[in-house]
């Protein structure tokens, strides 16, 4: 191998239900960063049947060139025909650099993406980065989030890297970029590893993404039970926003594991982060930290959230909570009267 041959940056573009994921369009972004420092391009690997439509929006997003593979078989994601198409795209396009997004897919994926091309990965980066000598830095958190480790891959090709949702930044979507779309014929061979898909379920009940959020009134363990949750649903309430959880709130029944924050929840990064009963532990600092306002609340001044926070209030959640809904509400009502 010939480290030198490998130019370009990939990305894996996830799409479900033939909608891309905001993950995708986070790597592009980042993406777009690495290639402009190493003077090369960006190329959008698009998988699936019917895709096409979404090159457009690639392209605005930083893409120079949208891969398209498209077959019957590629409908709905499964692991032997999805890998198949990727090792093909990787082989054809030589990149240095390959980007997923560490989702259910891209975790079960990308590993598998880089065996058959006999290369490392390295898994949940919530940094990346590019070396003099182009090689990517890749930073993730180690030993229990007590350590940032940084991996580094010197003598294979491509560089892989799976990447938490929410911790890239989207690129600003310019609608007069122009870029290359090209379908790219992709032969997917039935062999042994094929598992057969009998129906397929959506399910019907709309969950709210907490990555999505712009507000997120968190609690920790400091809440003490599941039913003192309701007192933070009512603050999420009066500012428009959803609750979610730390991990002790999580691993205690209080909350659903969709709603956790932290290194093994989600990456969040809403406009205002209310941490209530929540210590601040590494691993739950690494999923919010970047949030663009921070507010902790609790009773023990010496927590290390507030070492994070933009503005701390030393008390007690159940009363502290109460008189700030309280005081909402009548801003609110204010609001509903001059309106």
């Amino acid at each position: 191998m010939n480290i030198n041959d490998y130019k370009g940056v990939l990305v894996y573009i996830e799409q479900r239900f033939n909608e891309v994921q905001n993950v995708s369009i986070e790597l592009l972004g980042k993406g777009r960063k690495i290639a402009d420092e190493l003077g090369v391009g960006v190329t959008a690997a698009l998988i699936g049947k019917d895709v096409e439509k979404h090159s457009k929006l690639l392209i605005e997003y930083g893409a120079d060139k949208v891969l398209i593979l498209d077959d019957p078989s590629l409908e709905l994601y499964s692991t032997e025909p999805y890998t198949q198409a990727m090792v093909q795209a990787v082989k054809s396009e030589m990149p240095e650099i390959v980007l997923f997004g560490a989702t259910s897919i891209g975790r079960d994926l990308a590993p598998r993406v880089s065996a058959r091309l006999e290369t490392g990965l390295t898994a949940d980066c919530t940094s990346l980065d590019v070396s003099e000598d182009r090689m990517l830095l890749m930073t993730r958190p180690a030993f229990g989030g007590n350590i940032m480790a940084t991996i580094i891959s010197p003598d294979h090709r491509p560089q892989m890297s799976t990447v938490r949702p929410g911790v890239m930044t989207k690129m600003e979507r310019d609608h007069a970029r122009k870029g290359e779309v090209i379908h790219f014929p992709v032969t997917i061979e039935k062999n042994r590893n094929f598992v057969e898909i009998l129906s397929f379920e959506k399910e019907t009940d709309e969950k709210q993404d907490i990555q999505e959020a712009t507000v997120l009134v968190s609690g920790g363990r400091g809440v003490g039970s599941a039913e003192n949750f309701g007192l933070l649903y009512d603050l999420a309430d009066e500012l428009g926003g959803l609750v979610s959880a730390s991990r002790a709130a999580v691993d205690a029944g209080w909350m659903d594991h969709d709603r956790q924050v932290g290194q093994t929840g989600k990456t969040v990064r809403p406009n205002l982060y209310i941490a209530c009963g929540i210590s601040g532990a590494i691993q739950h600092v690494a999923g919010m930290e970047e949030a663009e306002l921070i507010v902790a609340i609790n009773k023990d001044k010496g927590a290390k959230i507030f070492e994070v926070a933009d503005l701390g209030i030393v008390g007690d959640v159940h009363k502290v909570l109460p008189f700030l809904v309280e005081e909402l509400k009548k801003i609110n009502e204010t609001k509903k009267v001059q309106d």
